[in-house]
């Protein structure tokens, strides 16, 4: 799918302390730790959703607007989501203490933070200043 950067399945397993805003999942090969507004979107121990991050909403790779057109998200990809965000690519950074090539991209969603560590190849389309788009969606298991 055109303007898709990142896409997994995820297990929450660990939550900060006070089980509010700050989970931290992962599946055996990327790590993501971010804030999920918690009121809107709750996530409890053990939930499984798959994760996309994308440059656009469109379908056909179509790049987003750099304002909110309510025609732009109506029929998209976000359809498809429970959980939607917004953000920009603020700092990447590589990991010299492993034998394998792994980056850390960091993106802000307006003040919610994520950080994704992973194989430089997962990561590779990631850049500084990007705007990018997170989606989520809870699977049934």
């Amino acid at each position: 799918m055109s303007g898709i950067l990142f896409e997994d399945i995820f297990n929450v397993k660990d939550m900060d302390p006070e089980g509010k805003k700050f989970d931290r999942v992962l599946d055996y090969t990327q790590i993501i730790t971010f804030l999920v507004n918690s009121w809107i979107y709750p996530m409890d121990l053990g939930d499984k959703f798959r994760l996309v991050l994308a440059t656009t909403l469109q379908e056909d790779g179509r790049p987003a607007s750099q304002e909110y057109i309510a025609s732009e998200i109506e029929g998209s990809r976000a359809d498809s989501f429970e959980y939607v965000m917004f953000g920009q690519v603020y700092r990447i950074e590589g990991d010299d203490s492993e034998a394998s090539s792994r980056l850390s991209a960091f993106v802000s969603f307006g003040g919610l933070l994520m950080r994704l560590q992973g194989d430089a190849n997962n990561l590779h389309g990631f850049e500084i200043d990007q705007k990018i788009y997170l989606l989520m969606k809870k699977l049934a298991f």
